[in-house]
């Protein structure tokens, strides 16, 4: 009785096998290459969250920053970069948030 090892080593069922990882890593590598849909939807909404809080006018640098990242990252999503637009996105939503957290200080300082 031959074992599975010995019929592996031998090639009946070497190719499929490396045929199979071969399509594992691929469709792997595939999933991480996906379009950022969401990441560039919660970039955007940040961004609008964040105008909605005057931060147009009290964290002007952290929006247009946050908007510079967003332009770049439907640039790289143009181009089919996804990654670069993945982080870009990311960095989008990022800076928003920062510009809401000043917008929200300085109208609760403004309040007091």
């Amino acid at each position: 009785m031959r074992s599975v090892t010995t019929t592996i080593i031998k090639g009946k069922y070497y190719l499929p096998l490396i045929r199979g990882v071969f399509l594992s890593l691929l469709l792997a590598v595939f999933a991480c290459q996906s379009a950022p849909v969401q990441e560039m939807s919660d970039a955007r909404q940040a961004i609008t969250v964040a105008r909605n809080a005057g931060a147009e006018k009290l964290a002007a640098r952290e929006l247009k920053e946050a908007e510079a990242f967003l332009a770049s990252a439907q640039y790289e999503l143009e181009r089919r970069s996804f990654s670069r637009a993945r982080f870009d996105a990311l960095a989008a939503k990022n800076s928003a948030l920062q510009a809401l957290s000043v917008a929200e200080r300085a109208s609760n300082k403004s309040r007091e």
